[in-house]
């Protein structure tokens, strides 16, 4: 009977060892990706393959740009509705879905300063 214990403790370690090796290689996974923050940055995040838990990046002049995490209306309209940024060295861990992105000083988004990314 001990023996049949023994077993049974042996493959629950080894069932959670699987588990912890599985969720490691997920995280593992995520990558850093130092975004090219100017006009046309939407270009930047074209043919690249993001993932949940990647983070963005942001470096530029906070005196003259920030980065604001908006919804698809306020990237397509240009109109600030969420959270800013404003260091100059900014990181933002990606979810799953897509994110929109753009800069709020006057005429900055509309000349392009704005990107969509989507994570899987």
């Amino acid at each position: 009977m001990a023996q049949g214990r023994g077993s049974a403790a042996q493959g629950l370690a080894l069932g959670l060892l699987l588990v912890c090796l599985l969720v490691g290689a997920d995280v593992a996974a995520a990558a850093t990706y130092n975004v090219d923050w100017s006009f046309g940055a939407d270009s930047w995040s074209k043919g690249k393959n993001f993932r949940a838990g990647d983070v963005l990046v942001f470096s530029y002049d906070p005196s003259v740009h920030n980065v604001v995490a908006v919804d698809a209306g306020g990237y397509s309209g240009c109109r600030e509705s969420g959270t800013k940024y404003t260091s100059g060295n900014d990181r933002i861990t990606l979810g799953r879905g897509t994110s929109y992105f753009i800069c709020s000083f006057s005429g900055h988004c509309g000349a392009g300063m704005k990107m969509a990314v989507t994570a899987s």
